[in-house]
């Protein structure tokens, strides 16, 4: 093949001009995103049945839905959360690869047959399907700067223009509005009604009657008499449309002609549908519209998406109100990956310097040059036809490939530049002479790295998923180098390099880099002799050889115990976020106060950009006492100071907002992907297996909460929910509702009106229908004998007060109510303390919930559920990856033998992994096992150099010693410069700093020290290895059998005289 192309460079060219033609087209086609797709399918259903309890949210609505969405094809888990205040949502996760389409059909399918059973009001407000992540990708905020616009009007309009807009676009699942449109509010007071002698009821009765869509039909429809000439359309306005309307809506008529109106009992007014939440930016009101992805969305894409649309429809926004992203997820993905390209370029340019230095010839350093870029394209190229995304870990495959890319390059051209300066051929014959020599070890390592990584690829869940990303575009890349070295560079060494007389080789270098190189050259020489002779006493000794390999294998054992675990490091992304929780039954003007003082701190913090906070709502769960706030960080580059990253911030706000009286705040950095979760640690669900009942699962999680609390290893272990809150119950006494001849239904209905809020009919508002509802007036209902005081009517017409059929207590009762997986459950977060990583504290809750009250189980979900599936799966990787290795050398070289003596060198890498890892204090990780099957890949490369060489010595009439020692010091030249390349092209990833900087130095720090330990190692005992193991299983040979030591000795230091 390498023949081929040397006799035909042109062709080369025009296979690497497609190969960058189609490179270019890619990257602009390519999506960005920060991670590869690896959040599992995501549908969530949301029902509303208004003023409902948790108790009566779950029994009547959810528990029903569940059991049906139960069984769906490649449910994974599902999750149901009843906050007090009637909406609850039901999250259902899909096995990853599972697509989210389908499984959105199969819910609907599934609802629709479960939706007759499900309460009217339920059924009437409608039950919605969303495929959408639960993180945010960003909020906007709309503020109106002069305050000419009010709040509720800006929330009306982002109602009814924003939100379909936003929802409209690619990628988005869901835009989720803290604020509420318009809605006719009609204000009763109970009083006045009982004045009147008329109920609520008749209220609600009243204005469905009169606020009617009519349809009047036509004047002259067909069939019309003969002469009829024209026809009109007849218009009846049933519907009202304005406050004063409303008011003139009549509840009664008298005998004698006067009338109860709507406005005599009642205040109307345009109001707002909901007043749960409330939001601010900076501490000013604002409206915030959050925007989440669907579970195959592309982050950076869809928010440049949302911008664009945004900026399109700014002009439209009402007078004085602007719109900004104080919170976007997708700065920090664009930033990570430019960073992750300079890594790229700096490493480019550390490679050639190496070259420059070891080759010293400009031309031999264009080759391999040349074809890094080459290769790099092609690999983007193929990406884009396999659908994989340009994202970090890609990158960082890249990073790591240059130098296994420059390998293949540099193996060549050295090996042409040996056989012209030893035989004095042309350029051309020396190529096609060492192509012959080299092919074989080339396709040997091409073969070895692709089947090292792509095992990997073959991982299932979220860490598959991680995994099968850079792993392919390893592979990919490997291939493209393994190709180009057969190929292209060939082709570049025949046509580019100029001949070299024979044995002029080391003479003396001109020009201004000369004195270094000639500095260089002596020093390089005299470090090879010596080499040389420090081997052949090392291949004699090997009884000691082979002691100082079992003293590296314990200690590598002996490290990897050692080393704690983890699934990702935590990134500094730019952002914290900060959950507020206070007392159980406080009021949204009392969390409005503390986190105004959270505002007023970290707005008075140097690193800090924005804050956004959203009162009411929270990830743990809704309600008047939660709160939830986003604070965005200044660029990186501005935050260089020690202490100001976001772990430390995060820290200093937590210290700060501990003196707080009313309530807490925690303030957490979010995940690496925040796809899978929301908050950087483990995520524990406590299930109420045999039906204790709410109680008892009460005191095991608080029993458990205590132990974790004063474990050495757990830190912040809190409930993530919303806590039991005072209740008021109320209990009818059927006895009583009979006797005074009152319906049931009138009974319920005016409770829930008066008190829930009840949507009796909607009405045309410019354009656009929106709710009527009607409510008790806020003074009318603050007190509990304000209640007592609401009456019903009998079947006689006349009204009965409630006091006189119900009595009432105060009781604690449930705010939220939760089940996983169909059982009651209590989720249970918290993080490892300083000094041990998430594994160790997911083995801390695993052992603290063994002494859990029988009747308990608990299970993992989220980020915990996949570290958990990848820990268990780390060494059946590991050890696949070997073998693959083995047997593809094994069918290279047609031995069972030679593989061996290239295996044997695995542990030498690993030991330098593991020991760079333990010393910087960094845990066993994604990004370590990463770097760590890229170490066995390149210590396996490095022996294989030397074995195939020894090999082909061996086979010319040598004994194993001569041709393993000849083989060290023919390949000592080509490892170092290889392996020193790849060390210098990883050195920008081990001093990364800024974005993603604690992923880029995980992968750097395995993959340096590897290598830097493990060369060293490898160039002495490979030779050692070739020999005992030829000894013991190889063919001998005649010359084998007659070889005598000092043969061997004068080989050895006969240097590199090759025949």
């Amino acid at each position: 093949m390498s023949k081929f192309f040397i006799h035909r460079p042109i062709f080369a060219w025009v296979i690497a001009i497609f190969v960058i033609i189609a490179g270019v087209i890619s990257i602009t086609k390519l999506p960005v995103a920060q991670f590869p797709s690896v959040a599992p399918p995501t549908i969530n259903v949301t029902a509303t049945y208004p003023g409902a309890t948790s108790q009566t949210m779950t029994d009547s609505v959810l528990q029903l839905i569940e059991r049906e969405i139960n069984g769906a094809q490649g449910l994974m888990y599902m999750e149901s959360s009843a906050p007090a205040g009637g909406q609850g949502t039901l999250t259902v996760t899909f096995a990853p690869g599972t697509n989210p389409d389908l499984a959105q059909v199969d819910v609907q399918n599934r609802l629709a047959r479960v939706l007759p059973r499900l309460p009217q009001v339920v059924q009437a407000l409608g039950v919605r399907v969303d495929k959408s992540m639960s993180n945010f990708l960003m909020i906007l905020a709309f503020q109106a700067a002069s305050g000419e616009t009010s709040r509720d009007d800006i929330a009306d309009y982002v109602n009814r223009n924003v939100v379909p807009e936003i929802q409209r676009l690619d990628g988005v699942g869901k835009a989720q509005l803290f604020a509420a449109g318009r809605a006719m509010r009609v204000w009763v007071d109970p009083a006045k009604l009982q004045g009147f002698g008329l109920s609520i009821t008749s209220v609600n009765a009243a204005i469905a009657a009169q606020n009617q869509q009519i349809s009047g039909g036509a004047l002259g429809d067909l069939p019309s008499t003969s002469g009829t000439s024209t026809t009109a359309t007849i218009v009846v306005p049933g519907q009202l449309t304005t406050p004063e309307q409303f008011g003139q809506v009549v509840l009664r008529s008298n005998s004698d002609g006067s009338t109860v109106r709507l406005k005599d009992v009642a205040r109307i007014e345009l109001g707002i549908e909901s007043y749960a939440f409330e939001s601010r930016l900076d501490g000013k009101p604002a409206v915030a519209m959050a925007v989440q992805l669907t579970s195959t969305a592309n982050a950076m894409a869809t928010a440049t998406l949302v911008k664009a649309k945004m900026a399109e429809m700014e002009p439209f926004l009402p007078t004085g109100v602007k719109w900004s992203s104080p919170y976007d997820t997708s700065k920090f993905v664009k930033i990570s990956i430019e960073k992750v390209v300079h890594t790229l370029i700096e490493a480019i340019v550390l490679v050639f310097i190496v070259m420059l230095i070891f080759l010293q010839n400009i031309r031999y350093t264009l080759i391999p040059t040349i074809v890094v870029p080459i290769a790099l394209l092609g690999t983007f190229a193929v990406m884009l036809m396999v659908g994989l995304t340009i994202n970090i870990l890609a990158m960082f495959a890249m990073v790591l490939v240059i130098g296994i890319v420059v390998d293949d390059a540099i193996v060549v051209v050295e090996n042409v530049e040996r056989i012209m300066s030893e035989e004095g051929l042309s350029p051309k014959d020396a190529t096609i002479k060492a192509m012959g020599q080299i092919q074989g070890a080339v396709v040997g390592i091409t073969v070895i790295l692709v089947t090292v990584f792509l095992p990997l690829a073959a991982f299932s869940g979220a860490t598959g998923n991680i995994y099968r990303q850079f792993s392919l575009v390893m592979a990919i890349s490997i291939f493209f180098s393994g190709f180009f070295a057969l190929t292209l560079t060939p082709a570049l060494c025949a046509t580019m390099l100029k001949p070299i007389p024979k044995g002029h080789a080391h003479d003396k270098k001109t020009g201004l880099l000369g004195p270094f190189y000639n500095w260089f050259n002596r020093k390089f020489e005299a470090g090879t002799q010596r080499y040389s002779s420090a081997l052949s006493s090392v291949v004699k000794r090997s009884v000691q050889a082979f002691i100082v390999y079992l003293v590296v294998i314990a200690g590598v054992i002996f490290m990897f115990m050692r080393l704690p675990t983890a699934f990702l490091p935590s990134e500094d992304q730019g952002y914290v976020i900060s959950l507020t929780q206070l007392p159980p039954g406080a009021s949204l003007e009392r969390t409005s106060k503390t986190v105004a003082e959270l505002e007023q701190f970290v707005l008075s913090q140097p690193e800090v950009d924005h804050i956004v906070s959203i009162l009411g709502f929270s990830f743990m769960g809704q309600g008047q006492n939660v709160g939830l706030a986003f604070t965005t960080l200044k660029d990186w580059t501005q935050r260089t100071a020690p202490g100001s990253d976001a772990k430390s911030f995060a820290d200093r706000t937590m210290g700060a907002m501990s003196k707080l009286r009313d309530g807490f705040i925690f303030t957490l950095v979010p995940p690496s992907i925040s796809e899978l979760g929301n908050s950087d640690g483990f995520t524990f669900r406590l299930q109420d297996r045999s039906g204790k009942g709410h109680a008892a699962l009460l005191e095991a999680r608080n029993q458990l909460i205590a132990k974790a609390n004063q474990s050495k290893v757990l830190a912040g272990v809190r409930f993530d929910g919303v806590d039991d809150a005072p209740q008021w119950k109320v209990d009818i006494n059927r006895d009583a509702v009979y006797a005074q001849r009152v319906n049931m239904s009138d009974l319920a209905s005016t409770l829930a009106t008066a008190l829930g809020s009840s949507n009796s009919t909607d009405f045309p508002n410019n354009g656009f229908m929106q709710r009527v509802t009607i409510q008790a007036d806020a003074t009318r209902r603050m007190q509990p004998e304000d209640v007592m005081r609401l009456t019903v009517p009998n079947a006689q017409g006349q009204l009965v007060e409630l006091s006189t059929m119900v009595s009432a207590k105060w009781i604690s009762g449930p705010m939220q109510l939760t089940r996983y997986n169909g059982y009651p459950s209590m989720s249970i977060t918290g993080q490892a303390k300083p000094g041990f990583t998430s594994g160790d504290a997911m083995k801390e809750m695993e052992q603290l919930a063994k002494d859990l009250p029988e009747g308990f189980g608990f299970e993992w979900t989220g980020q915990s559920l996949d570290e958990k599936k990848a820990g268990s799966s780390a060494m059946l990787l590991y050890a696949f990856s070997i073998l693959a290795v083995f047997l593809c050398l094994a069918a290279l070289y047609e031995s069972w033998s030679i593989p061996l003596s290239v295996l044997l060198v695995v542990p030498l890498g690993v030991f330098g992994a593991v020991a760079g890892v333990l010393m910087r204090g960094m845990p066993n990780d994604i990004y370590f096992q990463v770097a760590l099957i890229t170490v066995i890949g390149l210590s396996a490369k490095n022996a294989i150099l030397i074995v195939e060489f020894a090999k082909d010595l061996h086979a010319e009439g040598k004994t194993a010693l001569e041709a393993a020692l000849e083989a060290g010091h023919l390949r000592f030249r080509p490892i170092l410069m290889t392996s020193l390349a790849f060390i210098l092209g990883v050195v920008p990833l081990y001093i990364a700093s800024g974005a993603s900087a604690a992923s880029q130095k995980e992968i750097g720090t395995g993959v340096f020290w590897g290598m830097v330990i493990g060369t060293p190692i490898t160039v002495f005992l490979v030779p050692v290895f070739f020999v005992t193991v030829f000894n013991l299983f190889g063919k001998k040979s005649k010359q084998d059998t007659n070889a005598n030591p000092p043969a061997a000795t004068s080989a050895a230091q006969g240097g590199s005289q090759h025949e």
